[in-house]
């Protein structure tokens, strides 16, 4: 096939992205320090580091433990708060050519819309990420993504305290996560991101002790894989907004399965630890596979899938 691939991805009328990959959240900083080598090459968008109100320190180390494909991490949401967000490193990323979306976190609804306020006048933030299912800093973090009511109260709260793009992320740590992705839908996100973190733990054989000090963390990596494909599939076809993938990407043959699922656009995560270029990593992988296939764009691609009309699935 001649001619220039089409891999730009539309999330909201307002929020187009140049190709079809994010940086995960958690794994790429604030974008800074993967900017000096070369780290942005290949996404489409950057979603930052989780932000709170206050600033946070996170949990005492031990923080991340290798486990069989993939690792283990319950940093605790270490950042430096939202005023240090807004008002230092946003005006910063005016400097790149591709949007920052930023995570934000918190423990209560009023935790998040005061966040959520406060970036709304910032410069440069092409979105918000709304984190509520993070699975490593306690059961107030976690209660809001795994109950239908609250995830569609918190989202409403949100909602209704800005009017850029809003994601909301998605925990795997649950029975129903259709309903749950209904409900935020209908309280107005204009698109989720599936999935968050499994929650794991390992132990130390000498001293018989959790090895992380936070006992548990989350799960990453390619372990997570047909698990997050599992879940993305059953959302996207539950859902009428655009579905963000995430969990275990480490290739380009990853990300086309993930969007023959019915992923409007693919997180990568944990491959930004092992290797600084994994966004163009994967990105090359997608575009050898859309000629091979003799696609022209990333909308075929998603034609061609098992969440379309004509796809092997339907």
């Amino acid at each position: 096939m001649a001619g220039e691939l089409d891999l730009s991805v539309r999330l909201r009328d307002d929020l187009v992205l140049a190709t079809p990959l994010l940086a995960a959240s958690g794994t790429f900083g604030f974008g800074f320090e993967m900017e000096a080598i070369g780290g942005h090459a290949g996404y489409g968008a950057i979603i930052s580091k989780g932000t709170s109100m206050e600033p946070r320190v996170g949990n005492d180390p031990p923080r991340i433990v290798e486990a069989p494909s993939g690792m283990l991490n319950a940093i605790g949401l270490q950042n430096p708060g939202v005023a240090v967000v807004a008002g230092d490193y946003a005006p910063r990323w005016g400097a790149w050519d591709l949007p920052v979306i930023v995570n934000v976190v918190g423990d209560s609804v009023a935790d998040y819309v005061g966040v959520v306020r406060r970036l709304e006048d910032a410069p440069n933030v092409a979105g918000i990420e709304l984190n509520i299912s993070c699975p490593n800093v306690g059961a107030a973090g976690l209660m809001f993504g795994v109950d239908a009511q609250l995830a569609g109260e918190v989202t409403t709260a949100v909602r209704a305290a800005t009017a850029k793009p809003l994601i909301v992320k998605l925990t795997p740590n649950v029975t129903d996560m259709v309903s749950i992705a209904r409900s935020i839908v209908d309280a107005g996100a204009d698109a989720l991101s599936a999935v968050n973190t499994y929650v794991g733990m390992s132990l130390d054989l000498e001293t018989g002790r959790p090895v992380l000090a936070n006992v548990t963390g989350g799960l990453s990596g390619p372990a997570i894989r047909p698990l997050a494909l599992h879940a993305v599939y059953t959302v996207a076809g539950a859902v009428p907004v655009p579905v963000i993938a995430s969990g275990g990407v480490t290739s380009g043959e990853d990300a086309v399965e993930f969007i023959l699922a019915g992923a409007a656009a693919v997180q990568v995560g944990t491959l930004n630890f092992l290797r600084p270029d994994a966004g163009r990593h994967v990105l090359t992988g997608i575009e050898r596979h859309l000629r091979r296939r003799r696609l022209a764009s990333i909308a075929e691609l998603a034609a061609s899938g098992a969440r379309s009309p004509h796809g092997v699935g339907a």
